[in-house]
């Protein structure tokens, strides 16, 4: 039985009557606010007229873009010009009926368009406002432009995989965003921590959340063997295992997969051996006993590998793409993709990766249009002229 299928009909949004003011650009801040969105938030997303940056990357069909879709599905999009007293003048107003704000300018930007923390709290004490920036809002660093590529590099986190590539010199291109994903996933947390606080104060916040750190929490063993000598083992632990027709994954992080492991491939007595009876003497025999499995496993198929592991318990997988992936039927299970619109047609998001008992974290049906809400919002956030954003010009500018 799936946890919707307990209580259905009877799911609810944690989040449902929380307003969200989202500023933010690019991945990290849509991330966070697209969870907010999802747990059943109204995100406001305030953009210039010429949209916001995702909304031209591809894929693009008929101009809209999925990837910007995956990350502001279920918002509303609101059209202001920062730089305007009725730009501003409307985002007060916003700030008076909302509960979150979310903005990953660098910092100074916000300060500058006199939409701060400090001058918003005046306009509404209840306000968490959560800044997200490569580096802090202070110290010697925090003005730097910064995006993941640059935080992977600046956190140490792309040397020290480069550190687990034998006979390498040269770091990996950056094509996946970890920072821009954890981080929004921190700013998230940050977020529903400080709900719950302002139920005990009464009083919002500011949450100041740095991408920079945010990657460090990712290198817990390296972080600590950097402060300490530790001797690496003579060939990385988890890597690509070569069977007859590819690779597999094979990961021994227990005794008992250890002992499992050496039953398959039919070496019973290594479990007693001196070189890998003890988890210190297999780091430091790590490639003699890797040897050892690959003489078993290159006699066979991935499949056939996959087989004999999964029946001993031990942790192991083919190398898959994310296309391979996307069609594994645990995601169908678990119903893990939803269908959702916009005005170039229907594509599958992710949903959010955990599933609550009594609550709906499904995301919304449709993407937003640019401005496809500045008009049914005018009235109430007293707009006075048109709300648009001069040509050319962005709030990043400021």
């Amino acid at each position: 039985m799936q946890l919707s299928d307990k209580h259905e009909g009877t799911l609810t949004k944690v989040m449902a009557g929380l307003r969200v003011l989202d500023f933010s650009t690019t991945i990290a801040g849509p991330h966070c606010t697209r969870m907010l969105a999802d747990m059943g938030a109204e995100v406001i997303k305030i953009e210039t007229d010429g949209g916001e940056t995702m909304r031209t990357r591809p894929p693009l069909r008929k101009g809209c873009s999925t990837v910007f879709g995956q990350l502001n599905v279920g918002k509303k999009s609101v059209v202001l010009d920062l730089k305007s007293e009725d730009g501003r003048e409307a985002v007060h107003r916003l700030v008076g009926t909302a509960d979150i704000l979310v903005e990953n300018f660098r910092p100074g930007v916000m300060h500058r368009l006199r939409l701060d923390y400090d001058r918003l709290y005046q306009v509404n004490p209840r306000l968490i406002y959560c800044s997200i920036s490569g580096y802090g809002q202070t110290g010697p660093s925090a003005e730097l432009p910064a995006y993941a590529p640059v935080i992977h590099a600046a956190s140490g986190y792309d040397m020290a995989h480069l550190a687990y590539q034998p006979g390498r010199n040269r770091p990996d291109y950056c094509g996946i965003y970890h920072a821009d994903v954890v981080t929004g996933t921190y700013g998230f947390g940050a977020i529903a921590s400080a709900l719950y606080q302002r139920t005990v104060t009464g009083l919002g916040q500011h949450i100041d959340v740095s991408m920079l750190e945010s990657m460090l929490t990712l290198t817990v063993i390296e972080l600590q063997s950097s402060q300490f000598a530790v001797k690496p083992p003579p060939r990385p632990m988890f890597g690509p295992t070569e069977t007859a027709n590819g690779y597999v994954m094979i990961t021994v992080a227990s005794e008992k997969t250890f002992q499992g492991l050496m039953g398959v491939i039919g070496r019973p007595e290594w479990i007693s051996d001196p070189r890998f009876a003890t988890y210190a003497a297999r780091r430091e025999n790590w490639a003699d006993l890797m040897d050892g499995v690959e003489v078993w496993s290159r006699q066979l198929t991935t499949d056939a590998c996959l087989l004999a592991l999964g029946a001993a318990g031990v942790p192991a997988s083919a190398y898959r793409t994310v296309s391979e992936a996307l069609a594994d039927p645990q995601l169908a299970h678990r119903q893990a993709l939803s269908e959702v619109q916009d005005e170039g047609g229907s594509f599958r998001v992710l949903n959010l990766p955990f599933r609550m008992s009594s609550a709906d974290t499904t995301p919304g049906k449709t993407v937003a249009a640019l401005g496809e809400h500045t008009d049914a919002l005018r009235d109430e956030i007293g707009l006075a002229g048109d709300g648009q954003i001069p040509p050319g010009k962005t709030a990043e500018t400021y």
